[in-house]
């Protein structure tokens, strides 16, 4: 079995955390694992991406072809829509339904709407407001995380879960607590 993921977001929303929370799960899995280097501004505002690539068998290659990625996971819904040349056929698009407009010509907020609904396999809610709703305004990316959990699948929830664990335990117990409590509200609100 094997997950290619592209992961995409606007610096300073967490997409190297939710690397690092895969990673670590797939490593204590026993799952080979090659991450691309990330590529973009990675400062807080420009674009961030990474290929993340999980398998039982030898992964040759560190970066996802076009048309091969099983799953684009982001931060910003124009930066899901940047990669779909990558997403294969069947690949499932996970998102934030709220845009971060950093940019003076962003695209109309209808129309990323519904560009996203035209897609054939897509999950998408507003991961801020959730975050703000269940006062963990700064684990927006963990509830990301969750909602693509389910369609990771090579990785259960509680590897995941177990990884987060790890990860955030040196920034203390409230911000494990606030991060796992993050993720499950992301795998428990998928559709």
């Amino acid at each position: 079995m094997k997950k290619d993921i592209k992961l995409s977001g606007v610096g300073g929303q967490g997409i190297l955390s939710i690397a690092t929370v895969i990673g670590e799960a797939a490593t204590e899995a026993g799952l080979q694992l090659k991450q691309a280097e990330v590529h973009g501004m990675s400062q807080r505002g420009g674009d961030v991406q990474s290929d993340l690539r999980l398998s039982t068998e030898e992964i040759f290659s560190d970066q996802i072809s076009l048309g091969k990625a099983d799953l684009i996971v982001s931060m910003e819904p124009m930066e899901a829509l940047r990669y779909l040349p990558y997403l294969s056929a069947e690949g499932v698009v996970v998102t934030s339904s709220k845009p971060f407009v950093n940019i003076p010509n962003y695209p109309d907020e209808a129309a990323l709407q519904a560009e996203l609904d035209a897609l054939p396999h897509v999950a998408k809610l507003d991961i801020e407001q959730l975050a703000k709703e269940h006062q963990v305004p700064k684990s927006a990316n963990m509830i990301l995380l969750g909602m693509a959990t389910k369609y990771i699948e090579i990785l259960t929830p509680e590897q995941m879960r177990s990884a987060i664990r790890q990860i955030f335990a040196r920034k203390g117990e409230q911000v494990v607590n606030d991060n796992l409590k993050a993720f499950d509200l992301g795998y428990e609100n998928i559709q």
